[in-house]
């Protein structure tokens, strides 16, 4: 009786009495953690915690900003984020649907939140004890993308994780109320990091199919929709056949969600990659983007870089690239031994020493021959091809724009532009013969000519500037004045220190390429200077312009004057020191020009032009040295130029000849018989020698 009397009681304790106390105790615990959860949701954006939406009724995301050749060709993006943004509607069907098919099928379904996952996620968690499965929806993915500095994507674990996951529920929750479904997808799609600097679909698209997302197909489609999980491990040009794997899955995700068919499916997974040749931007005219880069920089600040401006450049992809082509040739050449012993470093030794040092670039001044090459349409100033170096990567120093370098022999353009202005006649006779200057400290200068102890006696003006003798310059140069050398040389755009020394005449001072470039659109245009421009225009994502640089021309010398040194100057191409290069070359039209080489053979220069076009090389070391001995301008330099405009000009028609102005006659005949003797003056201040490290070092 006792025993039953137990059993009794414990059924009664266990029977509805129980139930009832369980499910009180039940309902108080959930109250309990509910009241917990509610507190923490209500808590997880207060004080301003959690972003505000109503941002994105004006939104856009950051673009880079878009720099176009002038023939509207995309040269390079600028900016940290790769993106150009397109519109939903713009995007293929199959695009969009493989992205919803691999980051969350029911995204339409649901409002922000698939619950479905979520419970999914925990269970998974919970057999692996790891984060090993997320539930994140396009739309909490487009909340963690859009705000990322209210929603740390750092933080993944603990209660950290737990509070950045709160926020993005309540974000997406407030973006699925206020929004619609393609409003949210195309900001995603506009958003979502695709690697390789690409941001969005359209940036993606062309980083790795050269090609617009409107041009997609479905195999591309799901190529670009399996990266946002892990955009570098699944890289395709990194991880060709894992990517080709992962991009399968999504095309058979598409096929199970009746996106595509069975043969359509199977059609796509045999695709190939197709990737682009074109792996990246920037490898167009790297030193001139940088150039412009640095001038929009200064203007425009932050917006250069996230406001997608288009800039709008004067570079010629063609003729950058016949430069590019004609310079390198050339160094090439120098380094094989072509013109001669070459004992410094070669650019192919230095690039298989940095590869056996695994790709460490050499910091400083690069220890391998360099050059510059610069070209500007002669009537605007628009720059149409820059060179500042062999290798941007390796030595971002930009040799045509701010290397300062001794011009040697080019410098006589202003010599002889000073003495045509002074009623000089290019038929003058000059002495060719050896001078001592004396100098203030006691010491005598005793230059002379290439070819030392080499002197031809009397020649005239237009002799003696075609063969480059030194000498005859020097006499010229005093006769002028110094000082009229300088201004001459200030008219023409050279704004470096111009020291007062008779070394002078022989391009002793230095110059930066441009500038000199620039000095001898002069004559090529008959006494106009156009300053170097390298924008034609700067328009914001709309397409308003914000920025126009204005041309500028300034008349330098009458025409008639000008045509005199234009025609003194074709004669060092017709039968002067660069003759041989352009005979050797094979271009024949009317030209005109100057070489250049200075003491100790450390700079060789050409600088040309035709009607149409002026273009400088430069050709030398970082660090001044010897190229070799008796290099010259018109042997190493000139036949860069040579072959340049040759190829230039087989494909496009002759810019003609100059026509000669009715007031260049009377200047051009001779108005005296006896030689220019250029006597110095007492006492000159001392030339100076050569700098051994100049301070424009990299």
């Amino acid at each position: 009786m006792a025993t039953s009397g137990r059993l009794a009681r414990i059924r009664s304790w266990f029977g509805p009495a129980m139930l009832r106390r369980t499910v009180a105790f039940m309902l108080l615990v959930v109250g309990f953690l509910a009241g917990i959860g509610f507190g923490v949701w209500t808590r997880v954006c207060a004080n301003a915690a959690c972003p505000s939406i109503a941002i994105l009724d004006d939104y856009r995301p950051q673009q880079t900003a878009k720099v176009y050749a002038m023939d509207g060709r995309l040269i390079t993006d600028l900016g940290l984020e790769r993106r150009t943004v397109i519109r939903l509607d713009d995007m293929p069907l199959h695009l969009r649907r493989a992205f919803i098919a691999i980051e969350d099928k029911r995204f339409y379904q649901h409002h922000g939140i698939d619950y479905s996952r979520v419970f999914g996620a925990i269970r998974a968690n919970l057999v692996c004890m790891s984060f090993c499965e997320g539930f994140s929806t396009i739309t909490m993915q487009l909340a963690r993308n859009v705000f990322p500095d209210r929603i740390s994507g750092r933080e993944r674990s603990g209660l950290a994780g737990l509070v950045r996951k709160l926020k993005e529920v309540w974000v997406a929750r407030e973006l699925e109320g206020t929004y619609s479904k393609s409003r949210i997808l195309e900001l995603y799609l506009n958003q979502i990091n695709l690697g390789g600097g690409a941001y969005g679909v359209e940036a993606a698209a062309q980083r790795y199919f050269g090609k617009s997302a409107r041009d997609l197909n479905v195999a591309e489609s799901a190529t670009l929709a399996m990266l946002p999980q892990r955009p570098t491990s699944y890289n395709p040009r990194r991880y060709p056949s894992r990517a080709v794997q992962r991009r399968n899955l999504v095309i058979e995700l598409m096929r199970a969600q009746g996106y595509v068919t069975p043969a359509e499916a199977e059609e796509a997974k045999a695709y190939p990659l197709g990737l682009s040749a074109h792996q990246d931007y920037g490898e167009v005219a790297p030193y001139f983007v940088e150039w412009l880069r640095q001038a929009l920089n200064q203007r425009f600040g932050r917006d250069l870089y996230e406001r997608g401006l288009r800039v709008h450049t004067t570079v010629d992809i063609e003729i950058q690239q016949a430069a590019e082509r004609a310079l390198e040739a050339q160094l090439q050449a120098i380094e094989s031994g072509a013109y001669g012993r070459y004992r410094h470093q070669t650019f192919a030794d230095y690039l298989q020493r940095a590869a056996d040092r695994g790709g460490e670039a050499r910091p400083g001044a690069s220890p391998y021959l360099q050059g510059a090459f610069i070209v500007m349409d002669v009537t605007t100033g628009e720059i149409r091809a820059m060179v500042g170096g062999r290798d941007f990567d390796d030595s971002k120093f930009n040799r045509a724009t701010q290397a300062l370098r001794q011009p040697g022999s080019t410098f006589k353009l202003f010599v002889y532009s000073a003495a045509i202005r002074a009623g000089y006649s290019p038929e003058q006779p000059i002495e060719d013969a050896p001078i001592s200057i004396p100098m203030s400290d006691g010491t005598v200068w005793e230059p002379s000519n290439f070819e030392v102890d080499n002197f031809s006696g009397v020649r005239t003006l237009r002799q003696a500037l075609a063969s480059s003798i030194n000498l005859a310059a020097i006499r010229l140069g005093l006769d002028v004045g110094v000082n009229a050398v300088i201004e001459e040389a200030r008219r023409y755009g050279i704004t470096t220190p111009l020291p007062a020394v008779p070394s002078i005449f022989i391009g002793s001072a230095e110059v930066f390429p441009l500038q000199l470039a620039a000095a001898y659109s002069v004559p090529a245009t008959l006494g106009v200077r156009a300053t170097p421009i390298g924008i034609t225009r700067v328009e914001d994502a709309d397409g308003t312009v914000l920025w126009q640089p204005a041309q500028r021309h300034d008349r330098v010398m009458p025409g008639d004057m000008a045509y005199v040194v234009n025609d003194m100057l074709r004669g060092v191409v017709r039968y002067g020191t660069a003759s041989g290069a352009v005979r050797a070359s094979g271009f024949t039209l009317p030209a005109g020009g100057k070489t250049g080489t200075t003491n100790d053979y450390t700079d060789v220069w050409f600088c040309g032009y035709t009607r149409e076009l002026v273009a400088c090389v430069w050709i030398g070391l970082d660090n001044p040295n010897t190229i070799m001995p008796l290099a010259q301008g018109g042997r190493l330099a000139a036949p860069v130029w040579a072959n340049f405009m040759r190829e230039i000009y087989e494909r496009r028609p002759s810019p003609g000849d100059w026509e000669r102005p009715s007031g260049a006659a009377a200047l051009m005949a001779p108005v005296a018989t006896t030689p220019v003797s250029g006597s110095p003056p007492a006492v000159e201040p001392k030339a100076p020698k050569p700098p051994t490290t100049p301070p424009h070092r990299p």
